[in-house]
């Protein structure tokens, strides 16, 4: 399929309209969705100061996502497509069942009590009975707070507590690889562990994994689903749509919260500017509905968009193997996947050459977009060699919901994507790159990631009951502007490059570095599939860089061999000064269930520091492998016999 025609405005014409009235950019992106109220405001502040756009304007998501398209024609078009290789499922939901199964399911949840701005939460695996929930909430104007399928019940029950859900809807289980994973007894001790109780849990029996019921507590999903259809609740633009939680620094997690009317006109936007996609076409965002990224581009813009959204539930590899991602862009005719990098390294892992790319029709693939954790150059330049297609790093966080930089394939006159640049900034967002003073800093000095206020709409407008917390996490380090906790710098030709978590970059010896740049280093040699490089502490230097990497299967080199090179390039590189002198080989590294590499848990270990497994790891056993390494390597303060 020939590329999407841009529109005629060119980017840099777009970002600057952005930035000189914002109120005026974003009242006519506000003109593409369908209001009830259209907005006669655009931006206020609110009691407490903080922003908000679209006041007084009223709408429905569930209206937009759905409705619109079946009352405009769209109706017998594919709306979802449900491809679960773990199940051996493949499914094609059209908007007009996908309305009729939400008007159902929304009908079961008003019966069981849910009203407008109810909390309900949402704890299930990728399939569309957990969209219909997502989008039935919206429907009725209640809030959804998805929980990724298969957290620990302690984790889960803190979610209870602060969002007090008056119905959890959840899976009896879900699958990974071969592995079934029963949900409900997880379901059943976090409800036992938390304060609130909910009135009722939904439980979708599915096959493989059978739950028992409680009497008067648990309804059944097919039940549910019999109740008459209700149509759409108006709710305010500020209204909340949804809550999803992030990590936080004090160990409770922080809600972020998602309103209506800011979030339905970025994503629109997004759709078109930053993806290029057009009504009809086909958009994969392989991710999890647990995460911002399933949540954004899995389901609501896509359907805002009125295009095909892939769900898929599985994994890139091993299901059956390192080519699914490819058969399911053929299979499906994918315009656009959006994936984490992990995802990549993954299967470049176990398919080096690429050659599994080779069996498959991949010629309806536009675009290859990238985000969840920085894209080194040898992942990213291996994968446009494998696909022959544009390569598109881009940066945001489940707090801006949607990208603050990006190459935006929708808009003309764009500067190319470059490998490790996240791109440009997305209009709206006034990036800089801050000293620890709060100053700009001059191309090329690495520094802190900050947006300029106010935010664009689709942003975080506070935390779920805590805009003091709100306040102190994101806004008063630098007064006048949000700061994402990232660090990075913009080059002479205005790329910027994110370098990763502030607490990623090191002190040696008084030379502050940063460890992205030397995982960089690290990736680019061939027996390397993903490696990690950790701050750890030095009573000599303070800090010093170790690394930790993962070989390419069927890749054969001797241990000291390969960390004697990867030694050296370091030293060739970047100098002595970087003081790094171990590159240990493990079989994998620690990762959040969205693939983000656990670096700060790592560190930790090998300081010896105590510290609390994290919510989000995919398989706590890792980190035993990674303790098992250091000790034999003696490696870390907590090993060494000599640090120095």
């Amino acid at each position: 399929m020939k590329p999407v025609s841009p529109p005629a405005l060119p980017y840099a014409e777009a970002y600057a309209a952005s930035l000189a009235d914002p109120a005026a950019f974003w009242e006519e992106q506000a003109q593409q969705i369908q209001w009830f109220e259209p907005p006669t405001e655009m931006l206020t502040t609110d009691a407490q100061g903080l922003y908000r756009w679209f006041p007084g304007s009223r709408l429905n998501t569930s209206y937009l996502a759905l409705d619109h398209h079946v009352h405009f024609g769209r109706g017998e078009q594919v709306a979802l497509i449900y491809d679960s290789p773990v199940t051996n499922t493949v499914s094609r939901i059209t908007y007009r069942e996908l309305l009729d199964r939400t008007a159902h399911f929304a009908g079961g949840l008003r019966q069981l009590g849910v009203e407008k701005g109810d909390r309900v939460i949402i704890y299930m695996p990728n399939v569309p009975e957990a969209v219909v929930a997502m989008l039935a909430c919206a429907r009725l104007g209640a809030v959804h707070s998805v929980v990724f399928g298969g957290f620990a019940p302690h984790e889960l029950a803190v979610r209870i507590d602060d969002a007090q859900p008056r119905v959890i809807v959840s899976a009896s289980g879900g699958m990974e690889f071969d592995k079934v994973i029963p949900y409900k007894p997880l379901l059943d001790a976090a409800i036992e562990k938390a304060s609130f109780k909910p009135a009722h849990t939904v439980i979708l029996q599915r096959p493989f994994a059978q739950a028992d019921m409680q009497s008067g507590r648990d309804v059944d999903y097919q039940k549910v689903m019999q109740a008459p259809q209700v149509g759409c609740v108006s709710v305010e633009a500020t209204d909340p749509l949804y809550i999803l939680y992030t990590s936080g620094t004090t160990g409770k997690p922080k809600g972020v919260v998602r309103d209506n009317g800011g979030h339905a006109v970025a994503l629109k936007y997004s759709m078109s500017a930053i993806y290029g996609m057009q009504p009809g076409e086909v958009f994969w965002a392989a991710s999890d509905i647990g995460w911002a990224v399933g949540h954004s581009y899995i389901v609501y813009g896509p359907l805002f968009q009125g295009c095909t959204s892939v769900l898929f539930e599985g994994k890139p590899v091993r299901t059956p193997d390192a080519g699914t991602f490819w058969r399911v862009v053929a299979e499906h005719r994918v315009q656009v996947l959006f994936t984490a990098p992990t995802a990549i390294r993954a299967i470049k892992k176990e398919d080096a050459e690429g050659q599994l790319a080779q069996h498959y029709d991949l010629t309806s693939l536009r675009y290859l977009f990238l985000a969840g954790e920085r894209c080194d150059p040898a992942t990213y330049e291996w994968a446009a060699r494998t696909l022959s297609v544009p390569v598109i790093d881009h940066w945001w966080q489940t707090e801006s919901g949607w990208p603050m930089l990006a190459t935006m394939v929708g808009l003309s006159e764009m500067p190319p994507p470059r490998a490790g640049s996240a791109g440009h900034p997305v209009p709206g967002y006034d990036v800089q790159i801050l000293d620890e003073a709060g100053e700009p800093l001059p191309p090329t000095h690495t520094g802190l990631v900050a947006v300029r206020l106010p935010l664009p709409p689709g942003c975080l407008p506070t935390l779920w009951h805590d805009d003091e917390r709100f306040r102190q996490s994101y806004l008063t380090t630098f007064p006048g502007y949000y700061l994402s906790g990232d660090g990075g710098f913009r080059d002479a030709e205005g790329y910027f490059f994110i370098m990763g978590r502030v607490d990623d970059v090191i002190n040696v010896a008084g030379h502050r570095l940063s460890t992205g740049e030397m995982e960089e280093l690290l990736a680019a040699h061939p027996a390397v599939a993903e490696c990690a490089v950790l701050g750890i502490a030095c009573p000599l230097r303070g800090q010093r860089p170790v690394g930790l990497v993962v070989l390419k299967d069927g890749y054969t080199i001797g241990e000291e061999q390969l960390e004697q090179e990867l030694v050296q390039l370091i030293r060739d590189q970047i100098g002595a000064l970087a003081s790094f002198r171990n590159a240990l080989v493990v079989k994998r590294l620690p990762k959040t269930r969205s693939g983000k590499i656990l670096r700060k848990s790592m560190r930790q270990l090998a300081d010896g520091e105590a510290f609390t497994m994290p919510s989000t790891i995919d398989d706590p056993a890792i980190l035993d492998e990674i303790r098992a390494v250091l000790v034999r390597r003696q490696v870390g303060l907590a090993f060494e016999k000599d640090s120095t």
